[in-house]
């Protein structure tokens, strides 16, 4: 290497002035990688670079509810038209009626533009409320602490109306989302932070604060009162099987109907097939575990399938078989977006087959032994995001001891 220096700095005169050859001249630099570099480098994942971030990631998970949201606006449009009597309907009064007849897309429930305009008068608002009021308070949090406003709400702001039923007041909205910003989020230090989900919490504030308009039969189609036909009730598929009598085998539901959506429920939640082509979208991307989603789909077979063991002459959810309880209530949305936060799920990827094992039972245990209260899947994921940091400890727990007797060994 000193001979080809030597050389190099013979010629040096010709390229540099005074005589010497910098390190960094072109010639220099041929002969380095000459003399240095390989001929062959490592392609392995050492030397990849990921380009994903935070707000790919939080992208990701709104492209995945983007089902929900369209099934969300037809359903909710679907359920008031069935529900509306054609012969009343020239005389119902409100905003929203005064667009449609503006517009002249009717009531029919056979029409898709009518039940997809009608559904976007209930969603719409609730969904720009969700983003006005919690983007504020995003927005003030990061002025106070001097930072970048995180992107990390978007998806806050998508899940929680979605979660909701269609007649919720706006102002009980801006309350809801005002809580699980600020206290289930902004007070532990921001995105990622947070030990439950804001979503949830924002719901669970709404259900305790304000049960009249979160629960009952009436709130879940958005018809005005005394506009609906006779005998009509507005029951969810859950509320209309916890009063069953008979046994489940013998009772008139239709799984396929309640699979694709077509009942009445929070605007986002009722479509299993929705949920589950978001499920798709999240496990594919790795934004979410599919451990814990494959966790939650055996514990509730587990559960289920007990119970149908065991058989009830008095209670009927015992002969629920387990695909039911698949496509009842929030369960496939909770288990695709609710349960697979990756801030409020364990690290530990063991830990989250146990995490997601537990949702699966526990929805299914309430269920079953509790018909009172049929919808426990956001009560049980609020509680299983408090056990995350437990099952976590756990595991480590488990590492460290495992290292210390193999060190003293």
């Amino acid at each position: 290497m000193r001979w080809l220096r030597s050389r190099l700095d013979r010629i040096a005169p010709h390229f540099e002035h005074g005589g010497r050859l910098h390190k960094w001249h072109p010639l220099w630099e041929a002969a380095d990688t000459f003399f240095y570099s390989p001929s062959s480098v490592t392609g392995t994942a050492a030397h990849v670079r990921d380009a994903i971030d935070l707000k790919r990631i939080m992208m990701t998970v709104v492209i995945a509810t983007l089902p929900c949201v369209l099934m969300a606006i037809f359903n909710t449009g679907l359920q008031a038209n069935l529900a509306i009597d054609p012969a009343k309907a020239a005389s119902l009064e409100g905003w929203r009626h005064d667009v449609i007849r503006w517009l002249g897309t009717g009531y029919s429930p056979r029409s898709a533009v009518a039940d997809l305009v009608h559904g976007a008068l209930y969603f719409l608002p609730l969904y720009i409320v969700t983003m006005v009021v919690g983007l504020t308070w995003e927005v003030l949090f990061a002025i106070v602490r001097k930072v970048e406003v995180n992107e990390g709400f978007f998806v806050t702001g998508i899940l929680f109306p979605l979660i909701l039923p269609p007649t919720t007041p706006l102002w009980q909205a801006a309350l809801g989302i005002s809580f699980g910003v600020v206290i289930a989020k902004e007070v532990f230090g921001g995105t990622g932070m947070n030990f439950i989900n804001p979503a949830l919490a924002a719901r669970a504030f709404v259900f305790f604060a304000y049960p009249a308009a979160i629960s009952g039969d009436k709130v879940w189609t958005a018809v005005p009162a005394g506009a609906a036909v006779d005998g009509f009730s507005g029951a969810t598929l859950l509320g209309q099987m916890r009063v069953m009598t008979q046994p489940f085998e013998t009772a008139d539901f239709s799984w396929l109907r309640a699979f694709f959506g077509f009942e009445a429920g929070s605007m986002g939640e009722t479509s299993a097939l929705a949920c589950l082509i978001g499920a798709v979208i999240i496990a594919v991307t790795k934004v979410g575990s599919w451990r814990v989603m494959v966790g939650a789909v055996l514990g509730t077979i587990g559960m289920a399938l007990l119970f149908n063991a065991i058989g009830s002459q008095t209670n009927p959810w015992f002969g629920v078989p387990f695909w039911w309880h698949m496509v009842l209530g929030g369960w496939a949305f909770g288990i695709a977006f609710m349960a697979t936060d990756p801030v409020t799920a364990p690290f530990a990827e063991k830990g989250k087959w146990i995490y997601g094992a537990m949702i699966g039972a526990l929805i299914v245990l309430i269920r079953v032994v509790n018909p009172a209260y049929p919808e426990s899947t956001m009560l049980v994921i609020l509680f299983m995001n408090v056990m995350a940091p437990v099952i976590d400890y756990g595991f480590i727990k488990a590492n460290v001891n495992r290292r210390r007797s193999r060190g003293a060994a």
